[in-house]
């Protein structure tokens, strides 16, 4: 009898840990989306005048998808058990989107650049990343 209510239980966790798991990849989606488009506000902002004010509202939703994105990582891991690496690397991706802001606002483009490209190659990477046997469900 005592398998019979784990059985439940197991499958509601795993349940759970799928929904988050997804969520996770949206955010990461999401993301990677974002900061694709801050590419391309930046080259309007060389080209047209309503530039600047297309990368300064593009800034704050890739900061927003990027807390998404911890946000996620919380709630795959937490629920499910699983590895806390994905928090990691999203806060991590959190402190490069922070730095990537200050730099913007103080007009550094000789950091700004570049750390735009390896944010965006990172985003790419944890997109198509698989989970590991140390980030797979505890269950």
């Amino acid at each position: 009898m005592a398998t019979e209510t784990t059985k439940p239980a197991m499958t509601t966790a795993t349940t759970s840990a799928r929904r988050g798991s997804s969520f996770l990849r949206i955010a990461i989606l999401l993301q990677t989306l974002t900061i694709f488009l801050q590419a391309v506000s930046a080259g309007l902002l060389l080209t047209a005048s309503y530039g600047e004010t297309l990368h300064s509202v593009g800034a704050r939703v890739m900061y927003g998808a990027s807390m998404l994105y911890v946000l996620a990582a919380v709630l795959a891991w937490k629920p499910g058990g699983g590895s806390p690496r994905p928090v990691w690397h999203a806060s991590g991706f959190l402190v490069l989107a922070s730095i990537q802001v200050v730099l913007g606002i103080a007009h550094i483009p000789s950091v700004h650049l570049p750390l735009g490209v390896l944010m965006f190659g990172l985003s790419v990477l944890a997109l198509t990343r698989r989970p590991g046997p140390d980030q797979e469900l505890h269950g």
